[in-house]
């Protein structure tokens, strides 16, 4: 399991500036959260040199041409680690978690359509070995995405 780190309020306020605004310059990024420029670059390589955050561009799948975008439940009768890997790697699986309820990996799978993607079900998905029974949720409306976690 990761390092947990205690973050301050002005770790958290540098944190919350730089998920709206990931390219802010230090010298506009200081007054907003109280710091000179230069202890405000300090921070933010703590940061970044720590794993607490990263800084990266964070693009829309649908304005992408991947609108069509399912959550599959999948269960196993085999080694669940290596599953998750397999699956890690087909390029339209955008996020795999082991889990601990009803199934026993999620895997988020993005597309351009319902055919493309009935082809990465049944051509990718389907035939891992040990993979027992999928579940296939189809995302209808995407109410809440966020990734301020941490700053509230």
């Amino acid at each position: 399991m990761a390092t947990s780190f205690e973050l301050d309020a002005t770790d958290k306020a540098i944190i919350a500036e730089l998920q709206v605004q990931g390219r802010l310059a230090y010298a506009k990024l200081a007054p907003l959260v109280g710091l000179s420029e230069a202890a405000t670059r300090k921070r933010v390589n703590k940061l970044l040199e720590r794993g607490v955050m990263e800084i990266v561009a964070v693009t829309d799948p649908t304005r992408l041409g991947l609108s069509h975008q399912s959550m599959v439940g999948i269960n196993v009768d085999a080694d669940v680690r290596k599953i998750a890997d397999e699956l890690a790697r087909i390029e339209a699986i955008y996020y795999v978690v082991v889990t601990a309820g009803r199934y026993d990996i999620l895997a988020e799978v993005f597309s351009a359509d319902a055919t493309q993607f009935v082809g990465v079900i049944n051509d990718q998905i389907r035939p891992i070995p040990g993979i027992i029974n999928l579940e296939i949720l189809t995302y209808l409306d995407l109410v809440k995405q966020t990734y301020n976690w941490g700053t509230a």
